[in-house]
């Protein structure tokens, strides 16, 4: 598939990614707003568990996305061969990636929570969800394998099909699960994790059965010999670990944000920034999308030796990014009563009332972070990951100081606690801003 700069190509490559990227997000979404419309106590705990869970699945996805930047290179250059052996080695390191984190969530995650949850009855019900919820991380972290690939040789179509596929799965699993329908008992928290495993496990299947059959990719020689080879688990290992340091490390900021609002601010306050949260990554998959899709426009173009149109394939990009997250969010943070309702309408509306008045200041976290993702994901597909991961250590620690002075020494309200957003991607966008411009990426080799 040859690529352009046009608006509908990138809008051809990034709007199937964008359910694909956020399908972790998804899955936690549905599982929030069960939980709400079940138990607050439940709504609350997920607010934790929920975000720890991501950062597992964040791992999984930094390193599927090296491995989508390499499989992109290789396809710009037709080294169809080494893209072949790429995508094998991404699969056996997932695979064990996966096996380590299961033995941590079953065995040490307890452990863990018990420094930031200061609730025994939180801490139970967290791990009533995280403990079925991990047997899915194998079936999550292969699939996101085939995931890189597919994005990597620009193929999209199907993920979208096979995210909805987990989607319809996981909800109806929920409603059964949660709430006990069907003869089934009423498993609470605890049903939404075995629902989002098995909505994993059956979005997994799906895919490998669409592989086996799909034509289109013989010609990359997936199913040759396998052979594990060490200089390629090095180069992506060597691409993908500033990336998943980098989700790692603002997962983490959003973990210890949590933590932070539930020790000094109590459970109603984890209660309305949990739905923030929901309503945050609802708008937000737009930009999961297009983030996504520049990293495999940028590594594929300048594997095809077409640097020169990096930079107005990232403008482009982020400008129709800015556009699709104003159109989707605008409605919805000014009448949140009408978009918001079948979601989180209930007969006490007291909690989404609460949250609307940090809704303002979420308008201009996403007018900033639609922006601002974009060109940190395409300094990113110009394979400068290390570089990206030091600007979000910096992000972070500024991050970290101000929400620590907010909560704690200030104890100002959640309103302020949230705003700290803005500034963290503000900082993010002048540097790559910065680091783009003077294209000593133009040297880089993957």
């Amino acid at each position: 598939m040859s690529l352009s700069t046009s608006y509908k190509q990138i809008w051809a490559i990034s709007a199937p990614i964008m359910l694909a990227s956020a399908s972790q997000n998804i899955i936690v979404l549905c599982d929030n707003v069960f939980l709400y419309h079940k138990d607050l106590v439940d709504f609350g705990a997920i607010a934790l568990v929920g975000v720890f869970y991501l950062i597992i699945s964040s791992i999984g996805y930094g390193f599927s996305r090296g491995g989508q930047i390499l499989i992109a290179r290789r396809y710009g250059e037709k080294n169809f061969s080494l893209l072949g052996k790429t995508f094998q080695s991404l699969s056996f390191f997932q695979f064990a990636l996966a096996l380590l984190l299961f033995v941590f969530m079953q065995y040490g995650a307890e452990y863990f929570f018990s420094f930031f949850i200061n609730s025994p009855l939180y801490l139970e019900r967290a791990m009533d969800y995280l403990y079925p919820r991990s047997y899915g991380v194998f079936f999550s972290y292969i699939g996101l394998s085939l995931v890189a690939l597919y994005t990597g040789i620009a193929h999209t179509k199907f993920i979208i099909i096979d995210t909805i596929i987990m989607t319809v799965t996981n909800v109806v699993l929920n409603y059964v699960l949660i709430f006990g329908a069907f003869g089934f008992e009423s498993m609470g928290i605890e049903g939404a994790g075995i629902a989002s495993t098995i909505a994993e496990i059956v979005a997994f299947v799906v895919f490998v059965i669409y592989l086996w059959y799909d034509r289109s990719n013989r010609k990359l020689q997936l199913f040759q010999k396998l052979k594990i080879d060490r200089v390629l688990l090095k180069n992506v290992y060597s691409i993908s670990f500033p990336i998943v340091l980098q989700a790692a490390v603002g997962l983490g900021s959003w973990f210890l944000f949590f933590s932070m609002i539930e020790k000094y601010h109590g459970s109603r306050s984890l209660e309305v920034s949990n739905l923030i949260r929901n309503v945050y990554l609802m708008l937000s998959v737009p930009c999961w999308g297009f983030s996504a899709g520049i990293n495999t426009l940028v590594s594929n173009f300048i594997g095809d030796k077409k640097r020169q149109a990096v930079l107005p394939l990232i403008y482009k990009t982020a400008k129709m990014c800015l556009i699709c997250t104003l159109v989707v969010s605008v409605p919805i943070i000014f009448f949140p009563e009408i978009f918001l309702y079948p979601i989180f309408g209930k007969n006490d509306m007291s909690l989404l009332i609460e949250a609307k008045q940090v809704f303002p200041v979420l308008l201009m976290i996403l007018v900033v972070f639609s922006v601002s993702a974009i060109y940190m994901n395409g300094l990113m597909g110009t394979g400068e990951t290390p570089l990206v991961l030091r600007i979000q250590i910096a992000a972070t620690f500024l991050y970290l100081i101000y929400i620590f002075l907010v909560i704690k020494v200030y104890t100002l309200d959640v309103k302020w606690a949230w705003a700290t957003e803005i500034f963290y991607w503000l900082f993010i966008f002048g540097v790559t801003y910065y680091y783009l411009s003077r294209k000593r990426w133009h040297h880089k080799r993957v």
